[in-house]
């Protein structure tokens, strides 16, 4: 008897749990109890709106968690490719154009995700920074100018209009000078001289394959159109047109000069403006670059990257639940909330920008703008090479020495 009872329990046991199998398609994620924990890794600092819209996701998605982890952007950049080759951390992850996105495709990190019908959201002309080979492997979701911001107040005060030529540029500089303010605050102790210098060369060395050259020994850092940007940048320190100890300052030193006033001019770029408003909403803010070639000589008005490039990572354990948080993220509605709250553009196509912000700089979009030639130097240390010879001369060395320098490197590089 007791036997008979034991039989009709397993029996009755075993018809429960193919009704409960079958009542959850075969997913895995149905109950609570089964839940998938993705990781998502980026450095964007405006943790306030992503934890946000995680919390929305997983509201409509209950068998997914997202895991958020930022780093320091320079961190991100040096550190991030270790992260993910295991697959423990960044199913979903940024990336930054050019070395790194090279370096990660390199080593088969990037899921292919040619062909996903959410890539479809993008604007194809701006996400070409994430194809390689015919392939789309990341997605861009950033739209910058890595172009100074400028107070309009300030310039509005003083009658002063963004110049088209260099000795309009001297000229500004002094004028803000003579007024006692900062003309530009320049974070020479972290992304000021890989930012600036984008702007700076890009009318000296207009050929877009300049670094592509320097990379195949068939360019150097002595050549003319390199000197030359660094003797630009020690005439703009010589002068007084950064702040005192530019070297000493870091991106939070310079905006606060920014935010307070004392300077007018902010050496970074339009990924900066968030963190000013938030500082103080009562500016008006625009972009300008400095032209530093006359003016019949200029080929481009400003300097612009496709960055924040997300990706699925080849090693995820969870691959169709962090295509599925992609997915959410390149919806029209998730990018604008993405682009207004963090005041940075976002390259998803029908977003209608409500920031003012946004608003401001709008025009940009019409302007002949260059891809940020930092960023197509695939080589970590040549980028290094390029950026301390920009420190080099603003701590006094000549431009022709801090130059050579870097060549030195360069060629160490090359014959590797």
């Amino acid at each position: 008897m007791k036997k008979k009872k034991r039989s009709s329990l397993v029996m009755l046991t075993l018809a429960l749990s193919l009704a409960l199998s079958a009542c959850g398609g075969g997913n895995s994620n149905s109950s609570s109890g089964d839940q998938v924990k993705i990781s998502f890794i980026h450095w964007n600092s405006d943790a306030e709106v992503w934890n946000e819209i995680i919390s929305n996701f997983e509201t409509d998605n209950p068998g997914i968690e997202v895991s958020m982890q930022t780093f320091p952007s320079e961190q991100y950049q040096t550190t991030a490719q270790a992260k993910l080759m295991d697959g423990s951390v960044g199913d979903v992850f940024a990336s930054f154009p050019g070395a790194q996105f090279e370096s990660l495709a390199k080593a088969g990190i990037y899921t292919d995700l040619t062909g996903e019908s959410f890539v479809d959201n993008y604007k194809p002309d701006l996400i070409k920074s994430g194809e390689k080979e015919g392939k789309q492997y990341a997605l861009p979701y950033n739209l910058i100018y890595n172009i100074p911001v400028y107070n309009v107040g300030l310039f509005e005060k003083y009658g002063l209009t963004p110049p088209d030529d260099w000795e309009g540029f001297l000229a500004l500089c002094e004028k803000l000078k003579s007024k006692g303010i900062i003309p530009l605050a320049f974070p020479g102790a972290d992304i000021g001289p890989g930012q600036f210098m984008n702007p700076m060369m890009m009318n000296n060395a207009p050929d877009e394959e300049i670094f592509a050259k320097l990379e195949a020994g068939d360019s150097k850092l002595t050549d003319e159109w390199w000197v030359k940007t660094l003797a630009q940048f020690k005439e703009l320190n010589d002068k007084g047109y950064f702040q005192d100890g530019a070297l000493g300052t870091n991106t939070d030193g310079a905006i606060a000069l920014f935010v307070q006033e004392k300077a007018a001019m902010l050496a970074t770029g339009s990924y900066s403006m968030s963190a000013i408003l938030a500082g103080n909403p009562d500016l008006s803010l625009n972009l300008l670059a400095p032209i530093t070639v006359a003016s019949s000589e200029a080929k481009y008005e400003g300097i612009h990257t496709t960055t924040f490039m997300l990706g699925v990572n080849s090693k995820s354990k969870h691959p169709e639940e962090a295509k599925k948080f992609l997915a959410y993220l390149s919806s029209t509605e998730v990018a604008s909330k993405v682009a207004n709250e963090t005041e940075q553009d976002v390259p998803v196509k029908d977003i209608e920008y409500t920031a003012p912000a946004l608003q401001a700089i709008s025009d940009w979009s019409t302007k002949n703008t260059r891809f940020q030639p930092r960023y197509l130097i695939k080589s970590i240390e040549i980028q290094k090479a390029v950026t301390s010879s920009i420190q080099e001369v603003i701590s006094g060395i000549t431009p022709e020495k801090a130059a050579q320098n870097a060549q030195v490197i360069v060629d160490q590089q090359l014959n590797q």
